[in-house]
């Protein structure tokens, strides 16, 4: 089974693809999709899902898997990142697949096995899971999203149909 997780921001979005056959987790590619700071939100808005659209189109992945919303201290900061994510979405889910989301401390605790590890310890356990795979932090986050859906999915699957 492929899985890609996805990282929603409006600048830097990452994202990660694994292969699933059992327990064993395999990677298939990572990067971030990086969209201009000029032009309108809706512009930007637009890359993104182009961007992510491209992405899953070309992986094809099996399921996609979401890290939720990180409520930031700044109210308008906060809704355009639940803008972005609504379209990180939005691309996937109109491919066809089912779309799983996660909370940030769930993700963590997966990857590291702590629920508020930083960034550095993150990526240094994704290289640990999926061995030579040296990703920046946005693509870390995405292929940690992956990571903990591939060893959630079957409870998420169960929640998501009750």
């Amino acid at each position: 089974m492929r899985l890609i997780g996805l990282d929603p921001g409006l600048r830097l979005t990452g994202w990660g693809v694994i292969d699933v056959e059992g327990n064993r987790l395999r990677h298939v590619a990572h990067g971030v999709v990086k969209v201009a700071i000029s032009g309108t939100l809706a512009e930007r808005l637009r890359d993104l899902f182009e961007g992510v659209a491209a992405i899953v189109e070309t992986q094809r992945p099996s399921e996609a898997a979401v890290e939720e919303t990180f409520v930031n201290v700044n109210p308008g900061s906060t809704l355009k990142l639940g803008q972005a994510r609504g379209v990180v979405m939005l691309a996937p889910a109109r491919a066809g697949l089912p779309v799983f989301e996660y909370a940030a401390n769930l993700v963590k605790k997966s990857v590291t096995g702590a629920g508020h590890a930083d960034k550095q310890q993150i990526a240094m356990m994704v290289g640990r899971l999926l061995p030579g795979v040296d990703a920046s932090n946005d693509a870390a986050d995405a292929l940690a999203v992956a990571i903990c859906h591939a060893h959630h999915r079957a409870t998420a699957k169960r929640l998501a149909v009750a």
